[in-house]
């Protein structure tokens, strides 16, 4: 029986660590090959690795200093939540993420909610 807890919070510092240094590298290894991500609601999904890192590098590509925090998964099963903020000089981006694990412990499905002010 996989660990969500482990696997959530695992997703949370990882995350955090990589949305601040700009590693790509590191949070890709989070997801499942097939994984899909969404980001936003009405946005279509990111469909499998290459995409999901288009997306990263995208995102990335418009921040300078980022400092990410992330807060303690909430965990039900194998699905879990993290609400997040980031910010970069005056900009602030807050949200959470609701994740899927597969048995694995890698992320199957991700749906980001954010607001940036």
């Amino acid at each position: 029986m996989p660990d969500t807890r482990a696997h959530a919070q695992h997703f949370a510092d990882t995350w955090q660590h990589g949305w601040t240094h700009h590693d790509a590298d590191a949070i890709l290894t989070l997801y499942a090959d097939d994984a899909v991500h969404t980001s936003m609601p009405f946005r279509p999904p990111h469909r499998g690795k290459a995409e999901i890192a288009e997306y990263i590098h995208r995102s990335f590509a418009e921040e300078h200093a980022p400092r990410a925090h992330f807060n303690p998964p909430m965990v039900d099963g194998n699905h879990t939540a993290i609400e997040y903020r980031v910010t970069d000089g005056d900009h602030t981006l807050a949200g959470c993420v609701f994740i899927t694990f597969d048995s694995d412990g890698r992320a199957l499905e991700t749906r980001d909610y954010w607001h940036e002010a």
